[in-house]
């Protein structure tokens, strides 16, 4: 009896830790062009997931290149 307890217990306690909920992924593009350097809100993402999936796939949207207005690096992170 003691161990159906605790393992019923164990059992709603990974349950709760693999809830997926909604992470808002927040992402800001930093423009250089010569000596200027200009942060600004890029995009926002919801991702129904666990925490740890939501972090990776948020982290999969950074990145950097350039354009017609100057080199930029696109930075990212769950809010």
């Amino acid at each position: 009896m003691k161990t159906t307890i605790i393992a019923i217990a164990a059992l709603f306690t990974l349950s709760l830790a693999s809830c997926k909920k909604n992470y808002v992924c927040e992402c800001t593009k930093t423009r250089t062009s010569g000596s200027t350097t200009l942060t600004t809100a890029d995009d926002k993402y919801t991702f129904k997931d666990t925490r740890v999936r939501a972090e990776s796939r948020c982290n999969a949207e950074e990145g950097s290149g350039s354009d017609a207005f100057g080199d930029y690096t696109r930075d990212c992170q769950i809010k």
